[in-house]
């Protein structure tokens, strides 16, 4: 596998080739140094893509896929969390609310920037250093369409582990403000933020609501959720098909998108390749394009995935 050479650059990979000559097939992943260096230094060596990596760029066009329809993922949580509350009333807290709606617009506004020097012709490499980011984040926005939704995990906060006694007293006491709650435990030496203290009382109310626990329902992350587009819809359970349904319904283009993901997979595990010339005229105009582009270009490659052992 080139995958164990050190450096990934193609006068590397066609000099090492050169070194050992005999080589008669090339297993690789889909980069453009390995398959020029390979072309290069072995040129009459078949050319096979690892189908794993084959997969893995369908995992990643898929979650770039629900990147870009980011707002149709979060109306259909909302729409399935109503329909599993049976009401339309189950509201964030305000406080936190506003500080997430805050940190949005930033993000909005340095997606802004970094498109305005986009089109002034800087590269991401140039773009970076002058708006504070590394290369890597600027290029995966740039890929997604927009700045990414940050949906924080569960986690416990070092901090208010010795304020939570106090914090549960005065809950007890019906002190239900976030605001003054902070303020409470800073006079006692708090050291963290007001939003560590409304994502705490946000988690009291819910573990203190008397709403049925499918009510707390929340909707899978962009990677779980371009996952459960690439399964067969046949084995998920009820409250994901329902949620999916909802998210077809936002954004037809994932409905799409998911049947071509799984001809895909289905193709790429086959036994021969005779689906895949069309999966690639299927698939261009689709939300998975890019991928279906350079499949084709390496489309040598990756039919040698499917017929080799």
């Amino acid at each position: 596998m080139l995958d164990l050479l050190p450096d990934r650059n193609a006068d590397t990979v066609a000099s090492w080739l050169q070194r050992n000559p005999g080589t008669e097939v090339i297993a690789r992943d889909r980069s453009g140094v390995y398959a020029e260096g390979a072309r290069r230094g072995a040129p009459d060596a078949t050319q096979v893509a690892d189908r794993w990596h084959l997969l893995k760029n369908l995992g990643e066009a898929l979650r770039l896929a629900v990147g870009r329809h980011r707002k149709a993922v979060s109306a259909a949580g909302k729409a399935m969390t109503s329909e599993m509350a049976g009401t339309d009333d189950a509201k964030p807290s305000p406080k936190l609310d506003c500080l997430r709606r805050a940190r949005r617009n930033q993000r909005s506004e340095l997606y802004a920037e970094i498109l305005q020097l986009r089109e002034a012709g800087l590269s991401p490499r140039q773009i970076a250093p002058g708006i504070g980011m590394n290369v890597r984040t600027v290029e995966r926005w740039l890929a997604a369409g927009g700045e990414p939704e940050h949906r924080r995990p569960p986690s416990r906060s070092v901090l208010m582990d010795p304020f939570r006694d106090y914090l549960e007293k005065r809950w007890e006491e019906g002190q239900r403000n976030g605001l003054q709650l902070w303020t409470e435990i800073k006079h006692r030496s708090f050291e963290g933020s007001r939003a560590t203290v409304y994502r705490w009382t946000a988690a009291r109310k819910e573990r203190s609501s008397t709403a049925p626990p499918n009510s707390r329902w929340r909707p899978p992350s962009r990677r779980n959720c371009a996952w459960l587009l690439s399964e067969d819809p046949q084995s998920l359970d009820e409250q994901t098909k329902r949620f999916l349904h909802h998210l077809h319904e936002n954004a037809p283009e994932l409905s799409i998108a998911g049947k071509l993901a799984r001809r895909f997979a289905a193709v790429i595990r086959g036994d021969d390749d005779a689906g895949l010339e069309q999966w690639i005229a299927d698939a261009t105009g689709s939300e998975l394009a890019s991928l279906a582009a350079g499949i084709g270009r390496d489309i040598e490659a990756v039919r040698a995935a499917i017929t080799q052992p």
